[in-house]
């Protein structure tokens, strides 16, 4: 967490009209968007020059979100990228908490001159690798901890309506509706917060979560129907999709998002996975209920990691060799994965 000494550091940092840009992760997801574009209308309201980069494309169902055409995608403007990066004054890194998230772009942010502050809600921060770091595990989202920032600078009246509906966004997609990651008080009086500029929670719900394609919604039915493997000596279901599925499909960026959580709906179940094969490697979301950690489950065996119920990885075995693999490595964790959460 920030000191009182770093927290007035910042509130003169930015206020001194400076050249800012803020970073999130590869592929990006909806908590990565919102964070950055609150940040983004926040800086702006301070009188600093901003510009927002993300290593790569986003889902459009986030594209409603005020000024998210203007974020600079690294894969597409690559020397622009690199110019504002090498002109920064300040680098905000925004939900990643290792600069190796950033894939391509992580080696450039290393060796930029600009002050770096962290803010991001995973597990084990790289500390060493950022000036400033706000980093807090157990809250809800990166989203939330925008709303913690802004009030530690004595800026929340700037919280308006176009801050509120990214914070929010980065909330509500993070905790999956509120379904998960969302027992702290502070979560729900952040959000009644948000409803209280403007924010109109029920039409932000139906501009992110009911805007499938037809294609997107055969793909879900097949990958239920066809591609999903149930061990229920294991209490464990994945899916996994290749290539040529998500080919068949029409696949665009975010197509696949929430289709690792649909196993978990049912009673016996208490981790899911999606494998899906992506630029010649295979990316892994696990998911889990109660106490068991997918997070150290990711980063022992499948060079990921991320929170306690929601982590990922990456493997470059093909999808046959994993399934197996994944079938011995639980066997190892039979007890925890067998459990029944009762109130």
């Amino acid at each position: 967490m920030l000191t009182d000494s770093e927290i007035l550091e910042l509130k003169k940092l930015l206020n001194q009209k400076n050249k800012i840009v803020i970073t999130s992760h590869t592929n990006p997801d909806g908590d990565a968007i919102g964070s950055t574009l609150a940040m983004y209308h926040y800086l702006v309201k301070l009188g600093n020059s901003v510009e927002m980069l993300l290593p790569n494309k986003f889902p459009e169902f986030y594209s409603w979100l005020p000024d998210s055409d203007k974020i600079v995608l690294y894969d597409k403007s690559s020397k622009y990228a690199q110019t504002i990066l090498k002109e920064a004054d300040i680098i905000f890194s925004l939900d990643y908490n290792a600069l190796h998230r950033l894939g391509a772009l992580a080696e450039i942010v290393k060796n930029t001159s600009g002050k770096k502050i962290l803010i991001d809600h995973h597990i084990d921060p790289e500390y060493e690798s950022f000036d400033y770091c706000l980093s807090d595990v157990v809250t809800s989202s990166t989203g939330e901890l925008i709303f913690d920032f802004i009030s530690k600078m004595g800026d929340e009246e700037l919280i308006d309506k176009k801050i509120g509906e990214a914070i929010y966004t980065g909330i509500v997609t993070d905790t999956g509706s509120f379904s998960f990651s969302c027992n702290r008080p502070e979560t729900y009086i952040i959000t009644s917060k948000l409803v209280s500029v403007g924010v109109d929670a029920q039409k932000i719900h139906k501009l992110i979560y009911d805007t499938f394609s037809e294609n997107r919604l055969r793909l879900l039915g097949y990958a239920i129907s066809e591609r999903m493997i149930v061990w229920e000596e294991l209490h464990t279901a994945l899916i996994y999709l290749t290539k040529s599925d998500l080919k068949k499909y029409n696949y665009q960026v975010g197509d696949t998002e929430g289709v690792v959580n649909y196993p978990l709906s049912m009673d016996k179940v208490n981790m899911s996975l999606l494998i899906s094969e992506k630029d010649n490697q295979l990316r892994l979301s696990f998911r889990s209920k109660g106490d068991f950690s997918v997070n150290d489950l990711a980063r022992k065996h499948f060079n990921g990691g991320g929170h306690k119920n929601a982590a990922g990885g990456k493997t470059n075995e093909d999808i046959d060799g994993l399934i197996e693999r994944l079938k011995t490595v639980l066997q190892d964790y039979v007890q925890e994965l067998n459990y029944k959460i009762t109130l």
